[in-house]
């Protein structure tokens, strides 16, 4: 491997030598930080961002009301203390400008944009076997070599866009959350229709109901909802915070989520109905997804313990909706639906009152569903047409593995990625796949990264154990590294054995990849918590990178 920095090619393919060390793709939070670390350890690195700027989630992610769900607090770069104590956020919850133009400000003060091509996606990445390096194309005409490819797209990066008939005949304009203009959009007067109600849905309809003339929102499946609490920070606030950096950056790393805060108020079983609801209490008042993720671990495999926090969460709901019959029971799920936390659970700003307005029309797609786009609106399989002027999608994403599977990766034998993953979701810790020599991965299935974690916190930790496996393998003169298929078999039943534990797997959502049709059904996160695995992670590295094949 090479100690240059640049991103020049060292060596023609021809030569049997790679151009690069690695290719990195995303330029958000792990795209940078990985491009950084490798650039620091003297590896050449050739990055690719889809965007025209840096910022990943918070460059593609702008629409309306778009904010952070973790705290600022911890929502955070570790490797620089000066770094962190600058930042100085204005909000416990920053909203989607201030966080894109913290991340570019980390792009420049690191000088890593020279190392990125901007506006250029990645179509295809094949393992060239003889000479142990992957060849690059992307969509500009390039290609390029490098011995090892990295993706760090992101677990939410492949947006579910075309998802009903009709959408090209639509004579309005038709957004999805996920790819949104940088122009501002005119709404005021205007008749909008929203599609979805998750917490992306959630933020899109409480920020845009008081501005436009008329909003009709498309639910399929009722929320739980924890309300968010987001005071203003001063300079006073933050530097309270950043006394605290040394403290945080040790402790994220080993609770169950990656936040601050961790289950640490004893068994459930062990405390009084009164001593439970105290905690449930506080956490509501709390104001962040400490409820969710800090009151009582049972929640997620008791259903005892799930019944009676969901009938809590519902009981705050009714009484937020004023208790109106139809209100309550469109927009609260029931008992029979799934459990609180089962989900993802949605942070929001007054987004229940917001159905209270007169000018907020509730679209039941239980009833009856969507069946196409028409030009005027919004038509429904029972005939009905909503007349809409903008139609926003918060339709979700293929998440966990549609960012590599919309790329063309061959490993042995010129074996598809997308077909392995199109039968069974299957990752080594999610940092690697049997089958695909030197592709390391982030954000991907099998690991914490794919949802239940506080981003920055698990996308470091991978980071950092991608970086140094390289240079161990550097250090060691090694070309070629690939979990065994024994390693990701044992780890697949590890992860299945703690996720079918769960209620997680006994209901029906993104985390189980229920959203695609066809989709293997597989817990796309690892939930053994944070700590254990960043554990068991560090265990695989001080042997040697035990389950791991190396030449």
């Amino acid at each position: 491997m090479s100690t240059a920095t640049q991103s020049a090619p060292s060596a023609p393919a021809a030569a049997g030598v790679p151009q690069f060390d690695a290719v990195v793709i995303g330029a958000g939070v792990a795209g940078l930080y990985q491009t950084y670390r490798l650039r620091e350890a003297g590896f050449s690195v050739q990055a690719y961002e889809a965007g025209s700027a840096v910022g990943g989630t918070w460059y593609w992610n702008r629409y309306p009301g778009a904010r952070f769900d973790s705290e600022g607090e911890i929502y955070q770069y570790w490797f620089s203390k000066s770094m962190y104590a600058n930042w100085k956020p204005s909000e416990r919850f920053p909203a989607q400008p201030e966080t894109e133009a913290w991340l570019n400000h980390v792009a420049d003060q690191h000088d890593l944009r020279k190392h990125y091509r901007f506006s250029t996606k990645v179509t295809s990445a094949i393992y060239n076997e003889a000479g142990k390096f992957w060849t690059v194309t992307t969509d500009q005409g390039e290609t390029v070599t490098a011995r090892f490819f990295v993706s760090c797209a992101g677990m939410l990066s492949a947006p579910l866009e075309n998802r009903f008939p009709g959408q090209d005949t639509f004579k309005g304009r038709i957004f999805h959350t996920a790819r949104w203009p940088r122009e501002e959009i005119d709404f005021a007067g205007k008749r909008v229709g929203v599609v979805g109600t998750g917490a992306t849905g959630i933020q899109v309809i409480q920020t845009l109901a008081p501005k436009v003339g008329q909003i009709t929102v498309f639910q399929r499946t009722p929320q739980y909802i924890i309300p968010m609490r987001n005071p203003k920070l001063d300079a006073a606030d933050w530097q309270k915070q950043s006394d605290r950096f040394d403290y945080l950056r040790a402790r994220v790393q080993t609770t169950f989520s990656g936040f601050e805060y961790d289950f640490e108020n004893g068994a459930w079983h062990d405390k009084t109905p009164e001593e439970r609801r105290a905690v449930y209490e506080h956490y509501w008042a709390y104001g962040s997804l400490a409820l969710w993720l800090a009151a009582y671990a049972e929640v997620f495999f008791d259903e005892t313990a799930n019944d009676e926090l969901s009938e809590f969460v519902r009981e705050k709901m009714r009484a937020r909706l004023n208790n109106d019959p139809y209100l309550c029971d469109k927009l609260i799920p029931k008992k029979s639906d799934y459990g609180f936390g089962t989900h993802r659970v949605p942070l929001e700003s007054g987004y229940l009152e917001t159905f209270l307005r007169p000018n907020v029309k509730l679209v039941d797609c239980r009833e009856s569903a969507i069946e196409r786009v028409v030009p005027n609106g919004v038509q429904m399989k029972n005939g009905t047409v909503h007349e809409v002027d903008i139609l926003i999608l918060a339709t979700g994403f293929d998440a966990g593995t549609g960012a590599l599977t919309r790329i063309d990766i061959r490993g042995r034998g010129g074996r598809s990625l997308k077909d392995d993953w199109g039968k069974d979701i299957r990752t080594a810790m999610g940092l690697g796949k049997h089958g695909y020599p030197n592709l390391f991965t982030t954000a991907a299935p099998l690991a914490p990264s794919a949802a239940l974690c506080n981003m920055t916190t698990c996308l470091q930790q991978q980071v950092d154990w991608i970086a140094d496996c390289l240079i161990a393998l550097r250090e060691k003169g090694v070309q070629e590294i690939e979990p065994t298929l024994e390693f990701e078999d044992a780890w697949v039943q590890h992860h299945d054995e703690i996720a079918n534990m769960t209620l997680l797997t006994k209901t029906d959502s993104w985390y189980m990849g229920s959203n695609i049709e066809g989709k293997p059904r597989r817990l796309l996160s690892y939930c053994g918590g944070v700590g254990v695995y960043r554990g068991k992670c560090d265990e695989v590295a001080a042997k040697g990178y035990e389950g791991f094949a190396m030449s």
